[in-house]
């Protein structure tokens, strides 16, 4: 999978998971899915970082 796919993965479900608690759940989850949403943040940019520098090394 490209870098971008995963990256716009994370962010849908990160906007998904905000949306369910809003309206699911009327936010009483907020907590959760604040340090999930964080998590998953955490990860993407984890991801790209990689991607990133492996892209570069080979185009040097």
């Amino acid at each position: 999978m490209r870098t971008y796919s995963i990256l716009f993965i994370v962010v849908f479900l990160m906007h998904t998971i905000t949306l369910v608690n809003v309206t699911i759940f009327n936010g009483e989850w907020n907590g959760f899915v604040l340090l999930f949403s964080n998590i998953l943040f955490l990860i993407a940019v984890f991801y790209f970082g990689v991607e990133y520098r492996a892209n570069r090394k080979t185009e040097a």
